[in-house]
């Protein structure tokens, strides 16, 4: 093996390329149309086109792929995660095509790979199961009898794949036919294959998940577990190793129950078995995922091993690197999923340009980002992965809650603001938070919240004083000693409206009026030389007379953005606009896209009524489908989506006729 391609993009092709190039491996890239001159692709020794343009999904093309390697004189492959890496056709085709795949046989993947075949071939093993429907029989009606057998709540999922997707959980019999409609659609868009299994839901469980590795010498060993509790629409927040619900005893009993699912398939290289955890330490089989995890770096952290190392070693032909008695814990890692999605809009995932990117350098930070780069629609919202390791749980979560906070992510949204909230949560701190904790705990916050009085007064005079003399921030020292003349600033931070009144008293030192209250704001004098290379602006400030404070800001043509106590902030300066009308809104006849993305399904017809909550447009962005509703009853005027079109944020999707008010 001299030279791997990997089969994948973003972040987990960095973190493959970074292990193979120390064991001497040349690196091939592929990418598609909407990731030219991306990170992996300049980090590679060769790259490949493989096709495009957006939305094609270049990174499902096999031929496109192993045309790629052909071409580049590859001799191996590695799948990364997502995309084609439990694809049994897929590593069928490269071993035929004579290359090695970095992963299990397609022998495994297709006893294990898809969740109702791994536990058709468990029955009578011991592991354990929850009651539920796992057949081959895919007809509606067979579905829907089996759905009453078990009762509710009931959990439908996609055989195939994982993440979240083709997931839905039943509460009541009368939406069944629904979800088991919206399930199939998005396993089908995700995975090609629209097929699911049933289950009965637990309440509140734990998830806890087991990382195996097998060789082809008939050795399997497990790396212990992970907690993945922390979830919002089925997809992981929050990771962490070990689980702070498992002692030595469960832990063992996890294990030999992980291993005996991966002898059970005679599976070779890295994967993981997910478990359902319940108050009372019984613990239930849900799935193994065949291939590398995303959340693989705190097993890193608490074992010392490098897992991608021991992929590639074993598909080199080489034994695993340890023994079961080699592996050891030793102290506690956590891992905080940052995701391009807005909490205070139900998670949204959302698009843009990253205006500035500046992570923490006290954690280990997993990416493929720099200032300026597209967050496109095309592929998942998750953009980074930060990870802290300590001693405790304790020292673990307390680096991570400041990592996150400090990391300076401006331009488009993120879920920053919910890492750390449930970082710091009392429950997420007493290690007892289950699946239930981002519903309970998160969703009742307020996201959303209008900027503070301080953030208001940062927001206003930053964009006075980067408009000042030749429109940057260093050039307050070329200020004359007097004053610039009073101005006024408006500002819009997500349809609040700052009007603040700016006098400069010194070229560092200002007076702002925002309502009826006043603030002094002093900016220290600009520092010499360069910022560290890739750092985003910031400065540093005092108000009023309390302490001083370090600021991450950015700006590019249409906005101010700016970084404080973890959540972002974008200001857009309205001093010049004329006056317009105010902010659609759900009352003002037209449905909006509320993100980019593709027109999955229309529900809606011109002339039709339409209740309160009834889906109208199924909109499919960064690989999850979000079902449009409207909070009133109305009939609908026209349909101006199109099935299968791309649309953008804010694009007019239908007309209706709103509700009169009395």
């Amino acid at each position: 093996m001299k030279r791997l391609l990997i089969a994948n993009r973003g972040e987990i092709a960095l973190r493959i390329a970074r292990t193979a190039r120390e064991l001497g491996l040349e690196i091939v890239a592929v990418y598609s149309d909407a990731d030219d001159g991306a990170p992996h692709v300049r980090a590679a020794d060769v790259a490949y086109r493989i096709g495009g343009p957006p939305p094609a999904d270049s990174y499902l093309n096999i031929d496109a792929i192993l045309g790629a390697a052909h071409a580049a004189g590859a001799d191996a492959v590695h799948p990364g995660y997502g995309f084609l890496a439990e694809r049994s056709d897929f590593a069928e085709r490269c071993v035929a095509a004579g290359l090695v795949f970095v992963g299990p046989s397609a022998a495994a993947m297709r006893a294990l790979g898809n969740k109702s075949s791994a536990k058709r071939l468990l029955e009578g093993s011991g592991v354990p199961f929850l009651p539920g429907y796992h057949a081959v029989d895919q007809s509606d009606e067979v579905l829907a009898d089996a759905a009453r057998a078990l009762g509710m709540p009931l959990m439908i999922k996609a055989s195939s794949g994982g993440g979240g997707r083709g997931m839905r959980l039943v509460l009541a019999e009368a939406d069944f036919a629904g979800a088991l409609r919206a399930a199939r659609s998005e396993a089908s868009a995700a995975f090609g294959d629209a097929d699911v299994l049933l289950e009965r839901a637990l309440v509140a469980p734990r998830h806890v998940e087991v990382q195996v590795f097998g060789d082809a010498f008939g050795n399997v060993v497990h790396l212990g577990e992970r907690d993945c509790s922390v979830q919002r629409r089925h997809q992981k927040l929050i990771e962490e190793a070990p689980s702070p619900a498992v002692d030595a005893a469960l832990r063992e009993r996890l294990g030999a129950t992980a291993v005996s699912v991966a002898r059970a398939a005679n599976y070779t290289g890295a994967g993981t078995v997910e478990f359902l955890l319940d108050a009372g330490g019984a613990f239930y089989f849900i799935e193994m995922n065949a291939r590398l995890q995303v959340e693989h770096p705190v097993t890193e952290a608490v074992t010392g091993f490098d897992l991608v190392e021991w992929q590639l070693r074993v598909a080199r032909g080489e034994p695993l690197p340890a023994t079961q008695g080699d592996i050891v814990l030793r102290g506690h890692a956590i891992e905080a999923r940052l995701c391009a999605e807005d909490p205070a809009r139900d998670f949204l995932p959302q698009t843009g340009t990253l205006v500035a990117w500046d992570p923490p350098r006290t954690l280990r930070v997993e990416h493929a980002l720099e200032a300026g780069i597209e967050i496109s629609p095309f592929y998942d919202s998750m953009i980074a992965k930060l990870i802290a390791y300590g001693e405790t749980r304790e020292d673990a979560r307390l680096q991570l809650a400041a990592g996150v906070s400090a990391c300076v992510a401006l331009g488009v949204p993120t879920n920053a603001a919910a890492l750390v909230a449930a970082l710091d949560d009392a429950t997420f701190a007493a290690g007892a938070a289950t699946t239930a904790f981002v519903r309970e705990r998160l969703e009742p916050i307020d996201f959303g919240a209008p900027p503070s009085a301080e953030v208001a007064t940062l927001a206003a005079a930053l964009t006075f004083a980067l408009d000042a003399e030749s429109g940057a921030f260093g050039a307050w020292t070329a200020w004359s000693s007097s004053y610039l003349p009073p101005a006024t600033v408006l500002l819009d931070c997500d349809g609040e409206r700052i009007d603040a009144r700016v006098h400069a008293v010194t070229p560092l030192a200002l007076t702002i009026t925002v309502g009826a209250t006043e603030h002094r704001i002093a900016f220290a004098p600009a520092t010499t030389g360069a910022p560290e290379e890739g750092a985003a602006p910031a400065t540093r400030y005092r108000l009023d007379d309390g302490p001083w404070k370090r600021l991450a800001y950015a700006r590019d043509a249409a906005s101010l953005y700016l970084a404080n106590d973890g959540r972002n902030y974008a200001f857009r300066d309205i001093t010049n606009v004329p006056a317009a009308s105010a902010a659609a809104s759900a009352g003002d006849g037209f449905l909006r896209a509320p993100m980019s993305g593709r027109v999955a399904s229309i529900f809606a017809r011109a002339g039709e009524r339409a209740g309160a909550g009834d889906g109208l447009i199924v909109l499919e962005a960064m690989k999850m489908e979000h079902v449009l509703t409207l909070p009133v009853d109305v009939t609908v005027r026209a349909v101006t989506a199109i099935a299968g079109a791309q649309v953008h944020a804010n694009d007019i999707l239908l007309e209706y006729d709103a509700p009169t008010t009395p």
